[in-house]
């Protein structure tokens, strides 16, 4: 193999094997995989903006029986501190979202052992009764194999219930890397690999949008990194016509703080910006099937990202009014509507307010700037 060969194919959009995308990550110069991610950029997203969004994570439920071991979120059930979120908290929670200029709930939680289909049916249902314009960005493949398993069901009974709930796409949630022998290290309690991918790909043929994930930096080889983009890549390729699919890929690097995996195990996040770049160029060479390529600032920080914008990634994701999850290990960064747009002039873009289905929105003329405590 040579490095010119392969990014000469893949500036071809062919898709290149696991054992080709390891060569290049180990092999290629990160300015040479830039540019060619960069360039596939310009062809996949030629309006040349980069897009970014206002929504809120709210979590269903912080109690969890899966047991991750990069998770400091969770609470085991019956723990002093468990609690499922109900109707009162939705409703201040989406009417701030509303002001804030926000369109969307990043909705999810735990794997609660007694919150079955009837539970987030009704939920999503009343939230949309009360609040027909937001949009539920709801659960995630592992939640959706916890909610079938409960109901000794289908994932396509379930997602269908789901949708006709008011269910409006699925997040990439819970992939970590899609590979069983990390998830039975990191993640023991959540579905297999091929379970996530099935579930996926059953959401595509219900023209149901979702997202594709990655956390890396943790007990994954390289090897493993690109098995992983790999499937996510087949996935997308096996989806009915008309779906959309994967709409986005996103990867994120591990936190470390106080977690499990790293208190028990010794397990640090040791990925450095370079190596978040050079895997930001690869997923576009590897992925040239899924368009958008969103950079993790929550997770590296706004410097990084913005090379990744360079990098051939086309998107900075949301501000999240809230988030709990990834920042309870750790991560420390904050946007909020200005400076985000700010990060991304500053990267030498034009920044594009954009929905879940990555279609443009005008920024609402009513908005109240959050207060962040940087």
């Amino acid at each position: 193999m040579e490095v010119s060969e392969l990014l000469k194919k893949a500036a071809n959009f062919e898709s290149l094997t696991v054992a080709e995308g390891v060569f290049l990550y180990n092999n290629a110069p990160l300015t040479e995989l830039m540019y060619v991610a960069d360039g596939l950029r310009k062809i996949q997203v030629p309006h040349g903006k980069v897009t970014w969004q206002i929504d809120r994570n709210v979590n269903t439920t912080n109690v969890c029986v899966a047991n991750c071991k990069f998770c400091n979120f969770f609470r085991i059930p019956g723990h002093a501190e468990a609690y499922i979120t109900e109707m009162p908290v939705y409703r201040k929670k989406i009417s701030e979202t509303l002001r804030y200029g926000g369109d969307q709930l990043l909705l999810q939680g735990g794997h609660h052992p007694g919150l079955g289909l009837e539970f987030y049916t009704s939920t999503f249902r009343q939230i949309k009764e009360e609040f027909p314009t937001i949009k539920l960005h709801a659960l995630g493949p592992p939640e959706v194999a916890h909610i079938t398993k409960l109901e000794k069901s289908t994932h396509r009974e379930v997602l269908m219930a789901l949708k006709e709930a008011g269910m409006d796409s699925l997040p990439g949630a819970g992939a970590e890397i899609l590979i069983d022998r990390v998830r039975r290290l990191i993640s023991k309690g959540k579905c297999g690999a091929q379970e996530w991918l099935d579930i996926m790909h059953e959401a595509h043929k219900l023209n149901i949008t979702t997202s594709a994930t990655m956390m890396f930096g943790h007990v994954e080889t390289i090897e493993e990194r690109f098995e992983h983009l790999v499937k996510i890549r087949e996935v997308q390729s096996r989806k009915p016509a008309e779906a959309k699919g994967f709409l986005a890929f996103i990867p994120w690097t591990f936190q470390d703080v106080d977690t499990l995996l790293t208190r028990i195990r010794g397990v640090h996040n040791l990925t450095t910006a370079d190596e978040y770049i050079r895997m930001i160029a690869l997923s576009r060479i590897m992925l040239p099937n899924v368009k958008n390529i969103q950079a993790s600032w929550l997770t590296v920080g706004k410097q990084t990202a913005q090379v990744c914008l360079h990098s051939g990634a086309n998107d900075f994701g949301s501000i999240m009014i809230e988030e709990n999850v990834v920042s309870a290990a750790g991560a420390p960064h904050r946007f909020t509507y200005k400076t985000i747009q700010d990060a991304i002039r500053d990267a030498g873009f034009e920044p594009q307010l954009r929905n879940q289905q990555y279609e443009w929105r005008e920024i609402p003329e009513m908005i109240e700037e959050q207060v962040v405590d940087y």
